[in-house]
C-alpha cells in the first residue's frame, strides 16, 4: 500500500524553538507507515497559498496549516477546488477556527489528530470575492484587526488592550443590512458574519455557529453603554453573548452590508480596504478537513 503524502506549511517567523517543537511532534507522532511528508516554509505574505496549491497539484493527501486563522485562510485559498484535505496545527495568536473544531492547541496532540484521519467537510464563506474560513466583519472588529496587525507584540493581552483603548472613542454607524432578501437595517457597533464560532482566545462571537450547516451566522452588536463593554466581553467568553439585549443573531445564505463611508473590513483577522457594499455568501462542504 502506497503512503499518503502530507505537506506541512510553516511560517519561519514562528521562531527556532517553535520550529523544533513542530518537527519533534511530527517525528514522534505522525504514523510513518501510513504517511510520507515534507515541510515547506513561507517566505513572504500569501506564499502559503502558492505552496498549498502546488502541493495539491502534486497529489498531496493533506496540507497542514501550521499557524493561526490567517495561515488557515492562506492554505484554504490554495486548496479551493481540489480534493486535498486541510489539517491544522494551531500556532497563531487566537486560533479561532482550531478551537471551533476542537483541534488541540498542544502540538503533539494536534499531530495525533492527523493520524486519526477523520475527514469532514467545511463550508467556505466569501465576502465579495474574498474567501474566509472563520469569520468576516465590519465596524469595530475590522478596526481592531487593523490595529492588531500593526502591533509588534501579539497575544491576548495586546488584543484586550486595543479593544479597551478604542472602545470609548468608536462611533457606531447605521448600516443597510439584508439577509436572504429580508432588510434588517440597524445601527451597529460591530457586525460579524461567522462560519466559525469565535475570533480566538475563546471569545465566542457566534457560539452556535456551525462550519458545516451551509449557513452564515450574522451577529449584530448594537450600540451599548460603554460601561457595559466588559460585561458583553465576559458574555462572549462564557459563550452566551447571544443572550445580550444589545445583540441580534440571524442565520442565512446571502447577506449584504453597506454604508456610504464603509472602507474597511476583516476576513479571518486580516484587515482590508473594501467597497461601500459587501455581499457575503457561503459554499457548503467546499473543503475537506481533518478533525478529531
Amino acid at each position: 500500500m502506497s503512503k499518503k503524502h502530507i505537506t506541512f506549511i510553516i511560517n519561519p517567523r514562528a521562531g527556532v524553538e517553535r520550529e523544533k517543537e513542530i518537527k519533534s511532534a511530527i517525528k514522534a507522532q505522525l504514523n510513518e507507515f501510513l504517511y510520507s511528508y515534507d515541510i515547506q516554509y513561507t517566505q513572504y505574505a500569501k506564499h502559503g497559498t502558492e505552496l498549498a496549491r502546488a502541493a495539491a497539484a502534486n497529489g498531496a493527501y493533506a496540507v497542514v496549516a501550521v499557524g493561526g486563522d490567517g495561515s488557515v485562510n492562506d492554505i484554504v485559498k490554495g486548496l479551493a477546488g481540489t480534493d486535498t484535505a486541510l489539517a491544522i496545527i494551531p500556532k497563531g495568536s487566537g486560533n479561532g477556527m482550531a478551537r471551533t473544531m476542537k483541534i488541540p492547541l498542544d502540538t503533539f496532540a494536534a499531530v495525533k489528530v492527523i493520524n486519526s484521519g477523520r475527514v469532514a467537510t467545511m463550508d467556505i464563506g466569501y465576502a465579495n470575492d474574498l474567501l474566509f474560513v472563520s469569520n468576516a466583519g465590519v465596524a469595530f472588529d475590522a478596526l481592531i484587526s487593523k490595529k492588531f496587525a500593526k502591533s509588534e507584540k501579539r497575544g491576548f493581552g495586546v488584543y484586550s488592550w486595543l479593544v479597551t483603548k478604542h472602545l470609548w472613542t468608536y462611533k457606531p454607524w447605521p448600516f443597510k443590512i439584508n439577509i436572504d432578501g429580508k432588510d434588517v437595517d440597524d445601527k451597529a457597533f460591530m457586525i460579524t458574519v461567522a462560519n466559525g464560532q469565535q475570533f480566538g482566545y475563546n471569545f465566542r462571537i457566534a457560539p452556535t455557529a456551525s462550519y458545516s450547516d451551509g449557513l452564515l451566522d450574522l451577529v449584530i452588536v448594537k450600540p451599548f453603554p460603554k460601561a457595559l463593554g466588559g460585561l458583553i466581553a465576559l458574555r462572549a467568553m462564557q459563550g452566551n453573548i447571544l443572550d445580550s439585549p444589545y445583540v441580534t443573531h440571524l442565520r442565512g445564505k446571502e447577506i449584504t452590508i453597506s454604508h456610504p463611508q464603509l472602507k474597511l473590513m476583516q476576513t479571518d483577522g486580516d484587515a482590508h480596504e473594501c467597497a461601500s457594499e459587501i455581499k457575503f455568501s457561503i459554499k457548503k462542504g467546499a473543503q475537506k478537513i481533518i478533525v478529531p
